[in-house]
């Protein structure tokens, strides 16, 4: 049997970047194993493969960089950012209705993982204690704040920072990329908030290197220095050693509609068993104009 297969024609090679390699690869091995098989010519293929790939390399990578001066200071956050999380947003409360549109009674901790102490801590809930304090904000607090039903607007202050404000108790969370909270920072109900691209899976290259032209990524969110509080209205508590982190992403359907997905995932070892995991979702609106403002409840 003839294993023998017809070489590859290097006129049938056209130059698009990294997909030039993948085709020259794939003829090599063509030739490698005809000669190979036949016993002749194999130092002769082997060598000649080499000048190929190396000659498309090369060639590749500088049609890729061609133009491109030196490399100049890395994108500011604001300017790398893969989504765009700016604008109002509005809830859309599709699940855990009776959690969430309404204070659930005392003693309703249902799918909440909440170990002995936070139990303890529940039982002793008492909105009109709270409202002597003045600590109406306890349910308001970064840990529970996306869950509130409402409008939130995402803006950036400057370009290493994002700001997200609520209109629902009338918060304000502040987003810090590339720093961690100072040794000093002191606890408050938003805490501080260290943020930074997440890279998620895209286009994948040659050789599994990814496609650049292929945006994609979330916003991940770690809060800590948080004042203690409440997951949810009816008293759910939350410790000052809670940690917050969140995902933030971004979806556009084909009929226009964009809508923002938050995943928080809330760890605290005081008052739960395992992270307790919630998935929020929100829908674009064109502007502020229903955007209304409102005071922190304890009821």
């Amino acid at each position: 049997m003839d294993h023998r297969r017809e070489p590859f024609n290097l006129l049938n090679l056209s130059l698009r970047g990294y997909g030039d390699i993948a085709t020259v690869a794939g003829g090599l091995e063509g030739i490698s194993m005809a000669y190979w098989k036949s016993g002749r010519f194999v130092r002769a293929a082997l060598v000649g493969g080499s000048i190929v790939v190396n000659v498309f390399l090369m060639v590749a990578l500088h049609a890729q960089g061609r133009g491109r001066g030196p490399a100049g200071p890395p994108p500011t956050p604001e300017t790398a950012a893969p989504i765009d999380l700016t604008g109002y947003w509005v809830s859309i409360v599709t699940e855990d209705w009776r959690w969430r549109m309404v204070t659930p009674p005392k003693g309703d901790y249902a799918s909440v993982p909440l170990n002995a102490e936070g139990r303890k801590v529940a039982d002793t809930w008492d909105p009109a204690k709270d409202e002597a304090a003045g600590e109406q904000c306890k349910s308001y607090g970064a840990a529970g704040l996306m869950r509130v039903p409402g409008r939130i607007h995402i803006l950036w202050e400057n370009d290493t920072t994002l700001h997200v404000d609520t209109d629902a108790g009338t918060q304000t969370r502040i987003f810090h990329f590339g720093e961690q909270a100072p040794p000093s920072q002191a606890p408050s109900w938003q805490g501080y908030a260290a943020a930074r691209w997440e890279p998620m899976p895209a286009g994948r290259g040659i050789l599994g290197f990814p496609d650049q032209e292929v945006p994609s990524g979330a916003l991940k969110v770690v809060t800590t220095h948080l004042r203690p509080g409440y997951l949810r209205k009816n008293g759910i508590p939350y410790s000052e050693n809670a940690e917050l982190t969140e995902y933030y992403n971004v979806t556009r359907e084909t009929n226009g509609d964009q809508w923002l997905f938050v995943t928080t995932i809330v760890e605290d070892p005081k008052y739960l068993n395992q992270p307790f995991i919630t998935s929020t979702h929100f829908k674009k609106e064109p502007d502020g104009s229903k955007w209304s403002a409102t005071p922190c409840t304890s009821r």
